[in-house]
């Protein structure tokens, strides 16, 4: 069939900028929602649809039910809800074996209903604590706790994002929509068969390596104190004009006055004769501060990073793929400007990194030693610039009081949307407005709580999949796919793996977007039940084991754990094929194509 000029115009612009978006996505040139933006930007410049069209996304269920679930689990974080069930059903495993009998389950049963990252960041924490004092190795537990927690997510609609997006691109097709448990079905024996894997062979599949944390403990030899001595050139200069700001390869961490503490050191900061200044860089740019005039090494080096210093505390955070200072040196970053915080030490891809500290290049997954005022936890634990900040021997403080009213109203939240009584979206907004009344959570924390890039790149890509819906891309794509597929069950199979292998090189969310509308002209070209496929698309969309880029979990423990990239093919590949061998035995038996 020919298309007319203008509709071929249209096919075009969709079909390039989808492939633009996917690859730029799959490169990591930008982030998600830079792309999707930028995506349905050209979209709409071209006319392919309108903007009320095109901008439905916004108004999906969907990104109001996720909205409102952020503020949920935000009020049971800040209230301490979570680490009120980590004590009651965990406790203090004091074993490797004990660590992963405890924490596994019970990271799957806490991930079925509520968001993955703060479940996996209780457990990092707990289990980092833990490693010193009982010789539990963090390579062999972390990762399958960032797995167990994304199977946890298949079992429940609420359980990952994903599966509310894919339901309310359901309902807004006029479709009904899934209940609260009805992806339990599938989700259930997919949870039992990947913990008895994980049980059964992470010891043999997962390296022997230390983490970030085994790694920072040697980060004095990174360390070097001076003192200005009299007549020193730099008494009564500033840091700026001292020349001290841009040193190649060192910071300048701290500056110790009569026994008081300057952190953070700021350009202006003047100094005084007898100042002890403590550096932090790579031992190499030591020699350089001897050729600064009045400036002598210290013969009693006190800095120590387990003293405890007036306001100074040392964290671990790793760096999220929307930091804005991924793929910048950690100069040009403006780290200490930026968030009041010397880093220490960069650990990536489970090995401490070498060389000049400023010269070095961020990237996502990077674990960073930090020192900080003490705030620095309380500032940044729930910003999007990182997925994990713990401070290092820190236990969390926790409201018994306030995490009990907490968990009443989550379960109140559950019984209401699992019974049926009101609809999942309804049920989260009462539950968020009711964390808020009870001050389970500030209203300034329940605004950080809430993931903006997601939900922007959730509409976004909604926009974007109905372009290519409407384009005839999704009926292309889909006939393609059926030259491959002799059945409804190898249609299936086809929907599936294409949706693993896009999950697997952008979000999945936006995975899941794109292969939706696919989806739906695949089971319409059939003429088979759409349920299946949709099932299909929630369950693939959230099966990421293979790479430390598809679930935002995997990055997350890729520092604390020591692990490389080839680490997550190696025990997640077998994981993979596991889920979708049982996905696609279950899901035609329970929702079949003849429905």
């Amino acid at each position: 069939m020919e298309m007319d000029a203008s509709a071929a115009f249209s096919y075009y612009i969709v079909a390039l900028t989808l492939v633009s978006v996917l690859g730029a996505l799959a490169l990591n040139l930008y982030s998600a929602e830079k792309l999707f933006v930028a995506g349905l930007a050209v979209i709409l410049v071209a006319g392919v649809l309108d903007a009320n069209t095109l901008f439905t996304g916004f108004a999906n269920p969907g990104i109001f039910t996720i909205a409102a679930l952020f503020v949920v689990v935000g009020g049971l974080r800040e209230s301490g809800a979570t680490q009120l069930l980590r004590r009651y059903l965990v406790g203090s495993p004091k074993s490797q074996r004990a660590a992963a009998a405890r924490v596994l389950p019970v990271t799957t049963l806490l991930s079925a209903v509520v968001n993955n990252t703060p479940v996996v960041a209780m457990f990092v924490t707990l289990l980092q604590s833990q490693s010193k004092r009982f010789n539990i190795q963090l390579s062999g537990i972390l990762l399958p706790v960032s797995y167990a927690s994304v199977i946890g997510g298949t079992c429940t609609l609420i359980g990952t994002s994903t599966n509310l997006v894919v339901d309310g691109m359901v309902q807004q097709r006029g479709l009904p929509g899934l209940g609260l448990f009805d992806i339990a079905w599938v989700g259930v024996p997919i949870a039992g068969a990947g913990l008895l894997y994980i049980f059964l062979f992470s010891k043999w599949l997962l390296p022997h390596r230390e983490g970030s944390s085994e790694q920072f403990d040697q980060v004095r030899e990174y360390l070097v104190e001076m003192i200005i001595q009299p007549g020193s050139e730099l008494v009564r200069k500033s840091i700026h004009d001292a020349g001290l700001r841009n040193l190649p390869g060192l910071f300048l961490v701290e500056i110790e006055r009569e026994g008081q503490i300057i952190s953070a050191v700021r350009p202006r900061t003047v100094m005084e004769e007898g100042d002890r200044l403590v550096f932090a860089g790579s031992p190499e740019s030591v020699m350089e501060l001897r050729n600064i005039h009045g400036l002598a090494l210290a013969n009693d080096q006190r800095f120590k990073l387990d003293g405890s210093r007036s306001d100074r505390r040392l964290f671990e955070a790793v760096l999220s793929p929307s930091n804005p200072m991924v793929g910048q040196t950690i100069r040009e970053s403006r780290f200490r400007h930026r968030y009041s915080a010397v880093v220490l030490s960069v650990s990536r891809h489970g090995q401490r990194l070498r060389g000049k500290l400023g010269d070095l290049v961020l990237k996502e997954g990077d674990t960073l030693l930090v020192e900080a005022q003490k705030g620095f936890l309380m500032r940044h634990r729930n910003s999007r610039d990182f997925l994990l900040v713990s401070k290092l021997g820190n236990p969390a403080v926790m409201d018994e009081k306030q995490a009990k009213v907490s968990l009443a109203i989550f379960a109140l939240m559950l019984l209401a949307s699992g019974s049926g009584l009101v609809g999942i979206l309804e049920s989260s907004v009462v539950a968020a407005i009711s964390m808020l009344v009870c001050r389970c959570i500030s209203y300034e924390d329940a605004g950080k709580s809430i993931d903006y890039p997601v939900l922007l790149v959730v509409a976004c890509a909604y926009g974007v999949g109905l372009a290519v819906q409407k384009v005839g891309l999704a009926d292309q794509i889909a006939t393609g796919l059926l030259t491959l597929a002799d059945s409804p069950l190898t249609a299936l199979i086809a929907v599936y793996v294409a949706t693993v292998a896009l999950t697997e090189l952008m979000t999945n969310n936006a995975a899941a977007i794109v292969m939706f509308p696919i989806a739906m002209s695949v089971s319409s070209s059939l003429g088979v039940n759409y349920e299946a496929f949709v099932i299909a698309i929630m369950v693939a969309a959230s099966a990421s084991f293979m790479t430390p880029t598809g679930y935002q979990t995997n990055l997350m423990v890729m520092g604390p754990g020591g692990y490389k990239f080839a680490d997550y093919l190696k025990f997640g590949a077998p994981l993979s094929l596991t889920v979708a061998l049982i996905s696609w035995l279950v899901i035609p038996a329970v929702w079949p194509f003849t429905g």
